[in-house]
């Protein structure tokens, strides 16, 4: 039909640009050093376009890279594109993404928002959630809830992907009347992108957020249906890459196509990542005045 495919999927003309999650220091089982977190990302949300937020994002980067090497730490980076130092603490790896903010002349907490993917399900054991990469510090669910609530009232962190293990159902109901009015709280691997799991956990109240992998689930109609039930709940959605990708840029024109105001994939490096921002910044500019970038009213949807 000679459609540009984010249109040819909505069958509408809506241009809502997503926010992106742009990972920028990665630890767990997606690097080799001894951070914990397997993912710690900025969102920016204080900004009226696409373009300018990647840009802002771009720019705190590279500001992290200078103050890495400022402290003859490590700038190799991990499979999604962020520096993976080896670090004295999980608390460390935060206060430098702070740090990188402002350096790069942005307001933490306002324009720049910190997202972090913890994959808590790698860290559970017999005897509890082990920081095995760091400390070697065992913690109950109770302590894990008390944990995250600590650092989200101390820190800039907006967004918490997999907090908890993926079967710890009593534990995340507890996280999400914790901190769920503040914090949203993605499920990756207790939803898994199915209706039901997701079903699930809309009755029982379980986080506010669903994390969008259309290979995870296995067809696009399935994951349309994810994104529609999340949508008509009250669940806000998160369009994701998977940890090894190609530079195939179907999931930009996804987001899109969806409208679901948010997309990770990853840092600003690496061309399989860097491929899905260069088509979002291509479909903004051929949307021209009719592009939307959420920004800060992305937390109202």
């Amino acid at each position: 039909q000679g459609l540009p495919l984010y249109r040819y999927l909505s069958g509408t003309g809506q241009g809502i640009l997503p926010v992106p999650m742009m990972n920028i220091l990665n630890g767990g089982m997606h690097s080799s050093n001894n951070v914990d977190i397997q993912e710690f990302m900025i969102m920016p949300v204080g900004f009226d376009s696409f373009s300018e937020g990647l840009r802002s994002g771009v720019e705190v980067f590279h500001e992290l890279r200078r103050l890495l090497s400022e402290k003859n730490l490590n700038t190799s980076v991990g499979d999604e594109g962020g520096f993976a130092p080896d670090l004295e603490s999980n608390e460390e790896a935060i206060e430098l993404v702070v740090r990188a903010i402002e350096r790069a002349g942005f307001e933490p907490g306002n324009e720049v928002v910190i997202a972090l993917d913890i994959a808590a399900s790698e860290w559970l054991q017999e005897d509890g959630y082990e920081f095995r990469w760091s400390s070697g510090v065992n913690m109950s669910s109770g302590e894990m809830i008390s944990h995250w609530k600590k650092w989200t009232d101390k820190y800039p962190i907006k967004s918490l992907e997999d907090p908890l293990d993926e079967d710890d159902w009593n534990g995340w109901r507890n996280l999400t009347a914790s901190v769920g009015d503040k914090v949203q709280l993605v499920g990756d691997d207790i939803f898994a992108t199915n209706v039901e799991r997701l079903t699930r956990g809309i009755n029982e109240s379980v986080a506010n957020s669903i994390l969008i992998k259309v290979n995870q689930i296995g067809t696009l109609t399935e994951t349309l249906s994810a994104i529609e039930l999340a949508r008509k709940s009250g669940y806000r959605s998160v369009i994701s890459h998977r940890s090894g990708e190609t530079e195939d840029s179907f999931i930009a024109d996804l987001a899109v196509a969806t409208g679901v105001h948010q997309i990770k994939t990853g840092s600003a490096s690496r061309s399989d990542r860097v491929a899905k921002y260069n088509q979002l910044l291509r479909i903004e500019e051929a949307l021209g005045p009719q592009a939307i970038y959420p920004g800060r009213d992305l937390w109202s949807q």
